[in-house]
């Protein structure tokens, strides 16, 4: 086992790991993520985040988000558990402040409920104070009201639109993406938050854990961060119901429940961001209770640019898995491209089959409905697991609220819900009732139009008996 890593008794992995400044000896034992190593920072990026001024505090929160993200990756999750212990030591301008209760707590809550495991996180001293980023380079009007993170999915690009035309400039968009794309109807010139300002490299120890369950907080806290800088008061959560809920209600085998676009989540954020900014941050989520199709038609009946959706991609799937004739394309099976094509048929919309590795969800066969030009070779019995675990998700989240079983977890969530979203408990109820019942109209709809030959009908059958 490599170096900062050991089995506790108990059995799970332990990992003890030091975030280290360059020019700074690592001390022996703990693994390492090196600045400038492991992890680069963007000058121009950081310029676009402390565009109105430049706080230490702020850039030692990004650091934050470096290490924890780095840790969950390097640190791989046991065979036939979950839960990890992971110990951090991170170099800051003003350790007291970090080591202050209030601020550690809630960090450590917030890390514990979003991944499952259990994190230990020590603050030093840093050796050289990092220099400021130029100023009076970028600016942003006074006034500002929310930041939205914007990533180029489809919930992102249609919330961003229907609230823009009610906010206007006093709604900033937060880029999560490490590159602008295909940000069409958004200026390309040096704008605030135009991009992730770090990116995280392996390095000695290779990235081997992928549940990637810190990404959470990673996004969570970026978007905190530029809505205090931007003196704004509230972060929008673009997801729509099934992608908030629905990992939740529905959870993956034996895996953790995954909260990271979940009200209980982000209230134990907000407990930190006030904490150790001092200013209180509020997430809202003003489609938690709509599918993304009732999203993406709102979006287009009323928004300017109605037609940019399809610039959008939902697909987490690699280059190398997912191109076709050398061109990348959305593999259009995994759970997010499902959800995206279910819900493009719902909002009565059409997209180019060529959008999609898998062109064809009608056909009989797993292997006969991809692009007759992608490589059959690629067709591995574990992307047909990754296929048929999307499809079933979304076909046990259809089938929930009609079965008497699943009566008291539902109702356990709704009690959760109506706390965090200030709502009665009947409201939240009957609330959530109605988004199942339309993610199950919807998705009945839509496996009707695949026909009863379909390889999606088919695993959907089966998942059932």
């Amino acid at each position: 086992m490599k170096t900062g890593s050991k089995e506790l008794f108990s059995g799970w992995p332990r990992l003890m790991m030091d975030v280290i400044e360059p020019g700074v000896r690592p001390r022996r034992g703990p693994a390492v993520c090196r600045i400038g190593m492991n992890v680069e920072f963007s000058t121009a990026s950081l310029e676009s985040y402390f565009f109105a001024r430049w706080e230490p505090v702020a850039y030692d929160a990004l650091l934050v988000a470096v290490a924890v993200e780095f840790a969950d990756r390097i640190q791989r999750r046991p065979a036939y558990s979950w839960e990890r212990e992971i110990e951090l030591r991170i170099p800051v301008h003003d350790p007291d402040r970090w080591r202050a209760k209030s601020v550690a707590g809630a960090l450590h809550d917030s890390l514990s409920f979003l991944t499952g495991d259990r994190w230990r996180i020590d603050f030093c001293a840093r050796r050289k104070k990092v220099d400021q980023p130029h100023q009076g380079m970028l600016s942003l009007q006074p006034g500002v009201d929310a930041v939205i993170p914007f990533s180029n999915g489809l919930d992102s690009r249609a919330v961003a639109g229907i609230l823009g035309r009610e906010l206007g400039p006093r709604l900033v968009r937060v880029r999560l993406g490490s590159e602008l794309q295909d940000l069409e109807g958004i200026s390309r010139g040096r704008e605030a938050f135009t991009s992730v300002p770090y990116r995280v490299l392996p390095g000695r120890h290779p990235f081997v854990e992928s549940s990637a369950r810190s990404r959470g907080f990673k996004f969570a806290l970026i978007s905190a961060l530029a809505a205090y800088l931007a003196e704004a008061n509230q972060v929008i959560i673009p997801e729509s119901g099934q992608g908030a809920l629905g990992p939740t209600l529905v959870p993956v085998g034996q895996a953790y429940e995954d909260y990271r676009s979940y009200p209980l989540f982000t209230d134990r954020m907000e407990r930190f961001v006030d904490a150790l900014f001092g200013r209180r941050i509020r997430f809202s989520f003003p489609r938690i209770w709509y599918t993304k199709a009732e999203t993406l038609k709102e979006f287009v009946e009323v928004c300017e640019d109605r037609s940019s959706w399809s610039c959008t991609w939902s697909c987490w799937q690699q280059s190398r898995q997912v191109s076709v004739d050398h061109k990348k394309r959305q593999c259009g099976i995994c759970a997010a491209c499902m959800l995206r094509r279910l819900s493009i048929h719902a909002a009565g919309l059409v997209e180019a089959k060529e959008s999609y590795v898998w062109e064809d969800l009608s056909a009989a066969t797993f292997a006969a409905g991809a692009a007759p030009s992608y490589p059959s070779k690629k067709i591995t019995p574990g992307q047909r697991e990754y296929a048929i675990a999307g499809t079933l998700h979304l076909d046990h989240l259809a089938g929930l609220k009609d079965s008497p079983g699943n009566a008291r977890m539902l109702n356990l969530r709704a009690f959760q819900l109506s706390g965090s979203l200030g709502l009665s408990e009947a409201d939240t109820a009957a609330k959530l009732g109605r988004l199942l019942h339309q993610h199950g109209c919807e998705w009945k709809n839509f496996m009707l139009s695949l026909g009863p030959n379909s390889f999606v009908a088919d695993w959907a059958m089966s998942g059932r008996s």
